[in-house]
């Protein structure tokens, strides 16, 4: 019985230090109210019912191994850029992580953060929140095109409510992004005003 108590230890002990790390580089920054923190971790949760959505049509019949490939990696990338909204909030996005060679430690420039996320606040917002709406209203694809047959929401039924349900939240990518970015320069001009006053 002590043998195996002291074989279980080297787990435990490393899923304790991942879980440590990860909520120190993950943890808001002071000055983020409790509002923001939240919206932040929304922006993932925004984005990850459409990448679900998209998974089982990568598998379905027809597809070929590059299409396959190009849709899982679209949810892949989907969510990492979703998650780098945390950035907006945590550590890492005001001081560059220690793994990043010849940045390690320095100060993030506001502008640095600010301006990928201000570029990719109003494309998500153009993009998912008003072409997507639109051309769902008027029944046609972004490009104004008429829409297939096949096209998920022309399904009916529950396939339709089904892509509904996965894709209404991603019309929050973009504003929400857009929130986190103004409360991020707010906050970062004010820390950065304040050290000059005193």
């Amino acid at each position: 019985m002590q043998q195996l108590l002291h074989a279980e230890e080297p787990t435990t002990v490393r899923h304790g230090r991942f879980r440590v790390a990860w909520r120190a580089a993950h943890e808001p920054v002071a000055g983020v109210s409790r509002r923001i923190r939240l919206v932040a971790y929304a922006v993932p949760l925004t984005v990850l019912p459409s990448s679900i959505w998209r998974l089982p049509a990568a598998f379905g019949d027809g597809r070929g191994l590059g299409e396959r490939t190009y849709v899982v990696f679209l949810s892949v990338l989907s969510e990492l850029f979703a998650f780098a909204a945390i950035g907006l909030i945590a550590r890492w996005g005001e001081v560059f992580p220690r793994w990043i060679p010849f940045l390690r430690g320095r100060r993030v420039p506001r502008r640095a953060a600010a301006l990928p996320a201000t570029v990719g606040a109003v494309s998500l917002t153009l993009l998912f929140t008003l072409l997507f709406i639109a051309s769902e209203v008027r029944g046609t694809t972004i490009r104004g095109g008429d829409l297939p047959a096949d096209y998920p929401s022309q399904a009916g039924g529950w396939e339709a409510a089904w892509f509904f349900f996965c894709y209404a939240p991603l019309t929050l990518w973009g504003p929400l992004l857009g929130v986190l970015t103004v409360a991020y320069w707010k906050r970062r001009s004010a820390a950065e005003r304040t050290p000059a006053a005193a």
